[in-house]
């Protein structure tokens, strides 16, 4: 989307000739003549980059002054210095106080387009650092093939470039943040700012003004804050765990959505919130909904396409690759080699229920690259896992196997390890029959029977 740049110069011919250049070239333009009318603009909605004058006349403050002003009130937001004949001084005084560059009148069209050019594209990629410094270490793709995840690629490319909202559901741990990443980079706004608010972490009363921020002189020990809307305006705001949001709360997020306006805490300007909302929850909305703690207004708004997220044993097929993936990753953060998984650990990793999903299974790796007996060359065995893993395990991948069909008769002790081996491998390919079979090395009609000899169900096989 387009770049929105707030132009402050005391000449209104000066605005008029600048905003001319650039929006040619695709900005929208504002203007300001003092700085009354800039900290309204500011306070109006974010720009992009400010042009910004540094002798204003019947301005309370000047350019430098108003500098710091701006940067107090967000160190992101790049300012590009106006200068006229002999304020050079000045204008390198204001570089040294933060300003991204400067220009000298009368100007050259070719410099102002480069020199806003690369302003907005700093100001992009300080927001964006800022974000990945918070949210190191964050999945931007969902990893697999299985049928659950590839039906979720699929919904995610169909929506992500339409804009609209979306309501994610799944458990905790699934990939909720990497599905609402996932829609952010598909979409028209993959050029402004991603950020996620969790609603479940943030005290009842400092959520509202994490949301809308807090105006100059609303609370004593604080300067004007931005707060999530504005941070994300022209992006994506992603609200983690909605249903922990408080009644109150939630009544001003539908206020929001509708008038997409809101006013910062203490304040009383109205600010423009040009913001695409993602909500996430792991709860039921409908129960909640039903208790009366969760408002029907807002659900219907912010459930304008519904997704899923799988839990990680819907999708147990995918956890090879997903373990070769947190080693690599893993291997490369500690700065030690890889570890191999033996078969028979990966099929205990895939037999396990995962209440903790992927990001128990990212746990896991990272503390099999740590702590697992032996040198790197050595192989991960299902005996290195962790013991609540180990003790979830298929009886055919336990070590203390061996003793009780020791003994049994031959025939009997047959019997019982097709069981523990073929029960192992249903789990291990989520009941799939046709992937069991290919893998054992037996007809899929085969395998059928076996299995209802045996007495292991088939009611959950997914063909």
């Amino acid at each position: 989307m387009a770049h929105d740049v707030l132009i402050v110069d005391d000449e209104a011919d000066i605005r008029l000739m600048i905003a001319g250049v650039l929006e040619d070239e695709g900005y929208v333009c504002r203007g300001a003549a003092n700085s009354e009318e800039t900290l309204s603009a500011l306070y109006a909605r974010t720009p992009s980059v400010v042009l910004l004058d540094i002798w204003l006349e019947n301005s309370a403050q000047d350019g430098l002054a108003l500098l710091e002003t701006i940067r107090a009130t967000d160190p992101y937001i790049p300012v590009v210095m106006i200068s006229g004949h002999g304020t050079i001084e000045s204008a390198v005084r204001a570089i040294q106080n933060g300003a991204h560059d400067f220009i000298e009148k009368p100007f050259q069209s070719d410099r102002l387009v480069v020199c806003v050019d690369r302003a907005a594209e700093t100001g992009v990629l300080r927001r964006e650092n800022a974000e990945l410094r918070l949210r190191a270490g964050q999945e931007a793709e969902l990893l697999g093939q299985s049928q659950p995840v590839q039906h979720l690629r699929q919904n995610i490319d169909k929506v992500a470039p339409t804009g609209s909202r979306v309501l994610i559901s799944g458990p905790p741990g699934a990939g909720k943040e990497v599905a609402a990443r996932m829609l952010h980079h598909r979409s028209r706004r993959s050029g402004g700012p991603f950020v996620v608010l969790n609603c479940a972490v943030m005290h009842p009363d400092r959520l509202e003004s994490e949301l809308f921020g807090v105006a100059a002189g609303a609370r004593d020990d604080e300067g004007a804050k931005p707060g999530t809307f504005e941070r994300a305006h022209g992006g994506t705001l992603v609200l983690d765990e909605v249903a922990d949001m408080p009644l109150e709360t939630q009544g001003k997020i539908v206020r929001v959505l509708q008038d997409q306006r809101f006013t910062r805490v203490g304040g009383g300007r109205a600010m423009e919130a040009d913001v695409r909302v993602i909500a996430s929850s792991n709860r039921d909305l409908d129960q909640l909904m039903a208790e009366g703690s969760f408002r029907q207004d807002l659900y219907y708004r912010l459930n304008v396409v519904p997704l899923r997220v799988p839990p990680l044993r819907e999708r147990r097929e995918d956890i090879p690759l997903l373990v070769r993936h947190f080693m690599a990753r893993a291997a490369e953060s500690a700065g030690l080699p890889e570890r191999r998984l033996d078969d028979d650990a990966m099929a205990a990793l895939q037999a396990y229920d995962w209440p903790g999903n992927v990001r128990q299974l990212r746990n896991i790796i990272d503390w099999l690259l740590i702590m697992a007996p032996g040198d790197a060359t050595d192989p991960v065995r299902a005996d290195m896992l962790p013991p609540d893993i180990g003790a979830e395990a298929p009886a055919a991948l336990r070590t203390n196997g061996d003793s009780e069909i020791m003994a049994l008769p031959l025939r009997e002790a047959r019997e019982v390890f097709e069981r523990q081996y073929l029960e192992a491998q249903m789990m291990r390919f989520g009941g799939n029959i046709s992937r069991t079979a290919a893998f054992v090395g037996m007809e899929r009609s085969a395998l059928h029977r076996k299995l209802r000899s045996l007495g292991i169900s088939t009611t959950a096989e997914r063909e």
